[in-house]
């Protein structure tokens, strides 16, 4: 059953943002929160082929040292995450979630997120992670991956999260897109706030039909929305739509056959992802 809001924070400087993220998720959805923090590296002894390199003999204690000191590394890092852990569940509490649960785990991310799908609603995720501190207009290196390889709705944390007020939808008329209204349609996450569908195309009345249909959709779950037909570059566009209405969340369909794909493949998901300064729902 799917019922956590899932957070994945590693210790780095945006993790803040995505407990508040998360915190905020949680109570517009009326699901429990639980923080995960991955270990992707072993953190049991990993120089057994060492042996080889260092040589035997007079140089053996030198492979012993190497051992103790990366079992050292490892505990260090198991207890760094909690204590990661331990910051984000008091941050949590304090913003009003009743119940939270925290897990650490060993190995890949997308592996453990992958397992975590069944019971997760919404996984929320930082666009820097660890080693990106610092980087504007950067992502973390996995991050692609994990919207390629999630079929669950994605939340894209920016740094220093505010409460959205509003929304943009990027509405392309595609399969892809649709399946994004019904998402947004069918969750308490935006409703009673104001949100914007956004097409990008020909001014023509199969256009503005689509707009208008995908606009009742949301009206009748009681969702505020306005239409927006405009003309030009879709990305352009957008970002000067979200930039002159203060659009303060972007919601999208990865990965539709539509004009939107191409933004969502190869390196352009990671162009699309950095370039936004606001938070962004990715919805397969």
């Amino acid at each position: 059953m799917k019922e956590y809001v899932t957070a994945c924070i590693d210790g780095s400087a945006i993790s803040a943002s995505v407990c508040d993220t998360a915190a905020w998720a949680s109570a517009r959805l009326g699901a429990p929160l639980k923080f995960i923090h991955v270990l992707e590296k072993p953190v049991g002894p990993a120089v057994e082929d060492l042996s080889g390199t260092i040589g035997l003999g007079s140089r053996e204690h030198l492979l012993e040292e190497l051992i103790a000191l990366d079992e050292q590394r490892g505990k260090l890092a198991i207890e760094h995450g909690k204590h990661i852990l331990a910051d984000a569940r008091e941050r949590a509490s304090k913003l009003g979630v009743e119940k939270i649960d925290t897990e650490q785990r060993h190995g890949g991310l997308l592996e453990s997120l992958t397992e975590y799908e069944e019971s997760t609603r919404l996984f929320i995720i930082g666009r820097l992670g660890a080693g990106h501190d610092g980087q504007l207009l950067s992502i973390g290196s996995q991050v692609e991956n994990l919207v390629r390889g999630i079929h669950t709705p994605i939340l894209v944390a920016v740094d220093d999260f505010l409460a959205p007020e509003n929304f943009l939808i990027a509405y392309d008329g595609s399969e892809t897109a649709n399946k994004a209204i019904e998402r947004v349609a069918a969750s308490p996450l935006l409703k009673e706030i104001d949100g914007h569908i956004v097409t990008v195309g020909a001014d023509n009345d199969d256009n503005r039909q689509r707009l208008q249909s995908a606009a009742k959709i949301l009206r009748d779950t009681g969702h505020q929305v306005e239409t927006h037909l405009l003309q030009g570059e879709v990305v352009p566009v957008l970002e000067n739509f979200q930039k002159s209405h203060n659009i303060q969340l972007k919601v999208m369909g990865a990965y539709g056959h539509s004009r939107i794909r191409e933004f969502f493949v190869g390196s352009n998901t990671s162009k699309m992802i950095s370039s936004s300064p606001v938070p962004l729902l990715l919805l397969r």
